[in-house]
């Protein structure tokens, strides 16, 4: 398993930073080597994807694709460096060059991809939006929700669909 793991990160590294054409993606690759460890963002903490543990031990899918990312560039899954950003932090850490790769959950958007100056790697990982209510209200659509207080985190897509 680990092996195919690997096999997809040194993918993704390819299509992250080989065959982006940019200036840009270079001189990071450059520095990522140069400095000899990964500054990967991921999320502050959404178990499953992005966590860590009371020793500091972060685990997860994106910390995965960080660890194989790593790996492909710098020969070890260790060399990474974990920077846990919120949903407003996030592309102005890439941007800035706080972190070398984001990974974290991100909705990929035609306003991001335009705007942002930055170069989705492609969606790995696909998922829905929905509302979870105790069934003893008897909720059948999102409709009966009209007028209901919900929680969402701020600066994300879910917050503009709502």
């Amino acid at each position: 398993m680990m092996r195919y793991t690997l096999a997809a990160a040194a993918l993704a590294a390819v299509t992250v930073f080989g065959t982006t054409g940019t200036a840009e993606a270079g001189a990071t690759l450059d520095a990522i080597r140069q400095n000899d460890v990964l500054r990967c963002g991921v999320n502050t903490g959404l178990a499953g994807f992005g966590i860590a543990d009371e020793q500091g031990n972060w685990s997860g899918l994106d910390v995965d694709y960080c660890k194989g990312l790593a790996a492909a560039i710098l020969g070890s899954a260790d060399k990474v460096q974990y920077v846990p950003l919120s949903a407003q932090q996030r592309f102005t850490a890439l941007q800035s060059g706080e972190v070398d790769v984001l990974s974290r959950n991100t909705t990929w958007t035609l306003t991001r991809d335009a705007s942002l100056g930055l170069v989705f790697a492609g969606t790995w990982f696909y998922d829905g939006q929905g509302f979870m209510v105790p069934k003893e209200l008897g909720v059948t659509s999102a409709m009966d929700l009209d007028g209901a207080s919900v929680c969402v985190q701020p600066g994300t897509t879910t917050e503009l669909n709502l």
